[in-house]
């Protein structure tokens, strides 16, 4: 019987490839645009602990340690090709020391 393929993910904090599951998923959901394709409202950036959520994702590891060297080298904001708030941050390190 053939194995199944485990996905593997690298962190962006200390770019390891580890598999799916052992990683947090950053994600950032679509932009809303009106019909004539203007920006609306520009997508929010949360996490995703259940790894559906539509939109672009980053993977990070459970370890705050690596959240913090992805901040500090704008990792995420070169995933997400957008400025994001200090807010966010904080919040995504508020979660991961949660969970």
């Amino acid at each position: 019987m053939k194995q199944k393929k485990i996905p593997m993910r690298k962190c962006t904090g200390c770019g390891e490839m580890k598999e799916k599951k052992q990683l947090v998923r950053v994600v950032k959901a679509p932009d809303v645009t009106d019909e004539n394709g203007g920006l609306l409202q520009q997508g929010e950036i949360s996490v995703d602990l259940t790894g559906k959520k539509p939109g672009r994702g980053a993977y990070v590891c459970h370890d705050p340690k690596c959240l913090a060297a992805a901040r500090k080298a704008r990792r995420l904001e070169r995933a997400f090709s957008c400025k994001i708030p200090d807010e966010v941050y904080q919040r995504l390190e508020s979660e991961l020391s949660e969970g």
